[in-house]
């Protein structure tokens, strides 16, 4: 029987208690690109010691888990390394116009019942969407 579906929804059940948890820690809302944007533009200096925090258990805590458990997953990534670099940037720019990311506006601004959440969250579905079409059935380059 098929359970990749469990871990996909271990691992929206931790971004959501991470996202309560800095919401309850320090009342700001948790968006991974705006913790990072503050970083990298020095807008968050004052708070760059949780910032750093919250970063670091976003990535050695997947690492941690799985080291744990001994579990083997299959991302279905792309061994496409400009791909990746190019749809990295995508993000980041689709970030940037949005004001945020799928953790801010997705997981905290529909939890909040948020107008601009709940239609950003719809672009995100939609955009991404759209650039599978193309460059799966347009491009062919997945």
């Amino acid at each position: 029987m098929e359970t990749d579906w469990i871990w996909g929804l271990a691992g929206g059940g931790l971004i959501g208690m991470g996202g309560a948890v800095y919401l309850l820690g320090n009342g700001r809302i948790m968006g991974a690109s705006g913790i990072l944007g503050g970083l990298v533009d020095g807008s968050g200096r004052k708070s760059a010691a949780e910032k750093l925090v919250f970063l670091a258990g976003v990535i050695l805590l997947p690492l941690v888990l799985s080291s744990l458990f001994l579990i083997k997953t299959n991302t279905h990534m792309t061994d496409n390394v400009p791909l990746i670099i190019a749809a990295g940037l995508l993000v980041g720019l689709g970030t940037r116009i949005a004001n945020g990311c799928t953790s801010g506006h997705g997981v905290c601004g529909i939890s909040r019942l948020s107008l601009r959440g709940i239609v950003a969250t719809v672009f995100y579905i939609l955009a991404g969407g759209m650039t599978l079409v193309v460059f799966r059935h347009v491009l062919g380059v997945i």
